[in-house]
């Protein structure tokens, strides 16, 4: 009898195991271009670790063979990747040095995964990239003060069209990663084209917007309040400057409603991440935040944070995310808009919103950005 419930049980219980176990992936090298031989390291930046191109722990190592190979134990569910030998500038590319899509890796089981590449970024001629920010789009500083971390940063502004043809004030959303958010000139992997989204809207309905630059190698600990692997977290002295200095001084110099209610912070991934502690910490500061694909798998503390913080029941959070992001970052979002709406009670205030096969790129939050935006705007 007690064989049975044992067997019992273990079906019961075995097969959930199985499939919440780690999954042991082999990468392995096949064809690569010159220069790898001579120089570099191979590294894979994806959804596993915030695209950073040069983790060391993703860093492929030669083996015996001559191959280059890594072995990684990985949860079960849908990972997107690139290899690059270091950095965004050394990124694989095509054999015609066109940009790739994501790789994709379907984790069920073990598997071995050989990797070919066709060709790198760097050893084609730069492609003439051109400016692609509207008029309305202005730089307010290449180098603007950041007293709370002793560095600059280039602060960019979006100004509705009729901006200066009346005595109206305007709605401010800060956005995080400035570089990506209006020029393809200046982003990494295409733009979210905010400024083209807003140009199509009735002057009305447009609204400031204020993007901040990342700052590169600072990018993962600006961008976290808590210490992780990448270092000591900054996050508490970024958000201190955009609602101590940036603020301030957006307020004195352009027509703006100052409020919480007409305020926004907004981002992604890293940027969601930041952006939520920020809403969070300045609650009487930023009314509102969008939260896209926030990367709260590196500061799971957030959480604590969040139930310890009194949120004002006319607070408004916006989750979204793609489905095919990483296997934790629905159910991770999900997590911390049901913290938030046990608080505010109005799911209005809180909508989640899962894309059907969206990765984790600019492209997607280009296509949520709309739908954020005219939730945001009801708000007003």
């Amino acid at each position: 009898m007690t064989k049975k419930i044992f067997f019992c049980a273990f079906l019961l219980f075995g097969q959930n195991f199985l499939l919440s176990a780690q999954q042991r992936i082999v990468f392995k090298t096949g064809k690569i271009p010159a220069p790898i031989v001579s120089n570099g390291h191979i590294h894979l930046a994806g959804s596993f670790n915030n695209w950073n191109p040069a983790d060391t722990a993703w860093e492929l190592h030669t083996n015996n063979k001559g191959e280059c190979q890594l072995m990684k134990t990985l949860p079960a569910g849908v990972y997107e990747f690139k290899i690059t030998r270091g950095s965004w500038q050394t990124v694989e590319c095509a054999v015609n040095g066109k940009s790739i899509d994501n790789r994709h890796l379907s984790v069920s089981h073990d598997t071995t995964l050989t990797l070919n590449i066709a060709g790198w970024h760097d050893s084609f001629a730069p492609t003439g990239k051109v400016h692609t920010a509207s008029p309305q789009v202005h730089i307010i500083n290449e180098k603007f003060d950041i007293p709370q971390l002793s560095r600059q940063r280039r602060i960019w502004i979006y100004l509705p069209a009729d901006y200066g043809l009346s005595k109206r004030k305007y709605p401010v959303i800060y956005m995080n990663d400035g570089q990506n958010l209006f020029d393809a000139y200046t982003s990494g992997f295409g733009e979210w084209g905010i400024d083209e989204i807003l140009d199509k809207m009735p002057t009305k309905e447009q609204s400031i917007v204020v993007g901040i630059d990342h700052g590169g190698e600072y990018r993962m600990t600006e961008y976290n309040a808590y210490e992780s692997k990448f270092g000591k977290g900054r996050g508490d002295d970024y958000v201190d400057f955009i609602a101590k200095t940036l603020k301030p001084y957006i307020d004195k110099h352009y027509n703006t409603k100052p409020g919480a209610r007409q305020t926004t912070i907004a981002g992604s991934s890293m940027g969601g991440l930041i952006s939520m502690y920020a809403a969070l910490k300045y609650s009487g500061v930023f009314g509102n935040a969008g939260v896209f694909s926030p990367s709260f798998w590196i500061a799971p503390d957030m959480y604590e944070f969040a139930k310890k913080k009194n949120v004002p029941v006319n607070s408004r959070f916006y989750f979204v995310c793609g489905d095919a992001e990483s296997e934790s970052m629905v159910t991770d979002m999900k997590k911390m808009a049901d913290i938030i709406l046990a608080k505010t009670q109005n799911r209005d205030n809180a909508p989640v919103v899962i894309i059907k096969g969206a990765g984790h790129n600019e492209k997607q939050w280009n296509g949520d950005f709309p739908g954020f935006y005219a939730w945001l705007i009801k708000g007003f």
